[in-house]
């Protein structure tokens, strides 16, 4: 199968066409402030998530070494998922959906080659929120609702398909929950390190 051929079988005639065609009409008749927020969000909420793994880590410790161990892992484990989603997404090459449906979006339709299964940005949302959910419950309980959040703004700006970021979520989820179990594993060397002077690193006082 060539690569072109792989690419239709995986943009044309999945039953989320016609999802992804309502959403985007519903973008126009829709408020702009609303499709500017959305839009807004879309492009830099990735930056939220860095922050929750910082505030995780901070928070983390004060507390026991294998959730200080998974929270230094947190930022390397969402790297290691943003990989896994981009490896799969050469694999697939699925056209994005504003190539294969020629639909008026809110963000400019990427170039050819630019592939959209699965959703990056869905990934890395969805890795962030659960190595969070590993090391600080308080804080998923809001990075969890904002990783689905910037799955639904990639279809509402046009650039992904329903089950694009459904998949990104699941990729992100899955890598990052199986990464943050080995990191665990980590403890004894982050109970070594708070008799070191990398102490402030691993430990609150």
């Amino acid at each position: 199968m060539t690569p072109d051929t792989l690419a239709a079988s995986h943009s044309d005639g999945w039953f989320d066409d016609g999802v992804y065609t309502y959403v985007s009409e519903l973008t126009h008749r829709s408020p702009g402030w609303l499709d500017t927020a959305i839009s807004v969000w879309s492009a830099y909420g990735l930056a939220l998530f860095a922050v929750f793994l910082l505030a995780s880590w901070w928070r983390a410790r004060a507390t026991d070494p294998a959730r200080t161990a998974m929270a230094l892992a947190a930022p390397l484990v969402v790297l290691a998922s943003f990989a896994a989603s981009d490896a799969l997404k050469a694999l697939v090459q699925e056209r994005r959906p504003c190539q294969v449906l020629h639909t008026a979006t809110i963000e400019a339709c990427p170039p050819p080659g630019d592939w959209s299964l699965p959703s990056n940005h869905a990934a890395i949302a969805a890795a962030a929120a659960v190595a969070v959910l590993f090391t600080d419950r308080a804080l998923a309980a809001a990075a969890i609702p904002a990783a689905v959040l910037m799955a639904v703004s990639r279809v509402w700006v046009g650039a992904h398909y329903p089950h694009d970021v459904v998949l990104g979520l699941l990729v992100g989820a899955v890598v990052a929950g199986a990464l943050m179990i080995a990191a665990r594993r980590s403890a004894p060397l982050v109970s070594r390190l708070r008799e070191t002077r990398l102490r402030p690193l691993v430990a609150s006082r």
